[in-house]
């Protein structure tokens, strides 16, 4: 059945939704990226004795993370900013966020069903519950893979919320140009 006239969009006015749909999804990963690097960068700046630079993202990342060096992965014997399940958080963001044109289309800011997030939650739950009941000891990898799932489906969850904002924000600044 044919759309009715109220209900048509022009075709280039669908590419440009697309064009920022894109662009706001390649910053967002970038971003994401690139604060996995700086991350890394830490300890690669501690072990080249470059503390004007490690001792800054260090202190940046004391007030997000705990950074208990036993829970932390470490490079050249200097633990990452942050631990290894805030590590992968952070990893699978970026992951998600990369990852997120190839599972829908990038203009399509329907949100997933929240039960994935929910669902995404319940890995780490049980790995945090075992550690703390003593029941079996978690170890780097359980805790930044469970950090990895809930990270990756938060990219998911977020990138569209993301492309949505910056089309309201584009859509606002055209509406004041228009009515100038």
């Amino acid at each position: 059945m044919p759309n009715t006239v109220e209900n048509y969009v022009p075709q280039t006015a669908l590419e440009k939704m697309r064009r920022r749909a894109i662009f706001a999804w390649s910053v967002f990963t970038a971003l994401a990226v690139i604060w996995v690097f700086v991350i890394v960068l830490a300890p690669l700046a501690a072990a080249n004795d470059w503390a004007n630079v490690s001792q800054p993202i260090y202190k940046f990342f004391s007030f997000l993370c705990h950074q208990d060096e036993a829970r932390s992965f470490h490079l050249y014997e200097h633990a990452f900013a942050v631990c290894s399940r805030c590590f992968g958080i952070y990893a699978g963001l970026a992951a998600g966020a990369f990852v997120y044109p190839f599972l829908r289309r990038i203009e399509d800011t329907e949100p997933f069903p929240r039960f994935w997030l929910f669902l995404a939650m319940i890995p780490m739950a049980i790995d945090w519950s075992l550690g703390f009941f003593e029941i079996l000891e978690n170890t780097h990898f359980s805790r930044f893979l469970t950090g990895v799932i809930l990270g990756a489906v938060c990219g998911v969850f977020i990138v569209p919320a993301i492309i949505e904002v910056s089309e309201f924000l584009s859509n606002k600044r055209i509406g004041k140009r228009l009515s100038r």
